[in-house]
């Protein structure tokens, strides 16, 4: 399971001493944290969320109210649009590539749990595009590539060469 595999990922990333035990439920193998005395957290987000908390490292929820309403909306999109497969992969590369035109992370400046579970949820949809279609979405490969060697986030996936280094590629040589 996807999302437990993350989980598990974020949990190294996070420093987390020791593993905590999933379930999931339903056809779509959503994953349950049993949480002690409280309710059990239900799905990918909420448990993100409860782990980062866990691990005293609020600043990955976004910086200030604006930046929290950012990695928030992220997460949401990760969610409902990446992982429904409602929306066309080439419309979300599309989106995200206008939007990281000028920046460098998803939220504010600097990594959040957006990037870490937008990049874990589009990794298999990177590994798929032909060099061509990387260089169509230029910003996406870059992002990507910052994210994939951001010390402790990549666990679970193996790496995935997005850009060709135009140094190289030049027909000078």
């Amino acid at each position: 399971n996807m999302a437990l595999r993350e989980l598990a990922s974020l949990e190294k990333y996070l420093g987390l001493k020791k593993p905590n035990k999933y379930s999931t439920q339903g056809d779509k193998k959503v994953p349950v944290l049993q949480n002690n005395n409280a309710p059990p957290l239900v799905g990918l987000v909420t448990i993100a969320c409860h782990l980062v908390k866990e691990a005293k490292r609020p600043e990955l929820l976004g910086d200030g109210a604006e930046g929290r309403a950012v990695v928030q909306q992220w997460l949401e999109y990760r969610v409902t649009k990446l992982d429904s497969h409602t929306e066309d992969t080439k419309s979300i590369l599309k989106d995200l590539n206008l939007y990281m035109q000028d920046k460098v992370y998803l939220a504010g400046n600097q990594l959040t749990l957006a990037d870490v579970l937008m990049y874990y949820g589009i990794h298999s949809v990177i590994l798929d595009l032909a060099v061509q279609e990387k260089e169509q979405y230029v910003n996406v490969a870059r992002w990507f590539d910052h994210i994939q060697h951001h010390p402790g986030v990549r666990h679970h996936l193996p790496p995935v060469v997005v850009l060709r280094n135009r140094l190289y590629t030049s027909r000078h040589h």
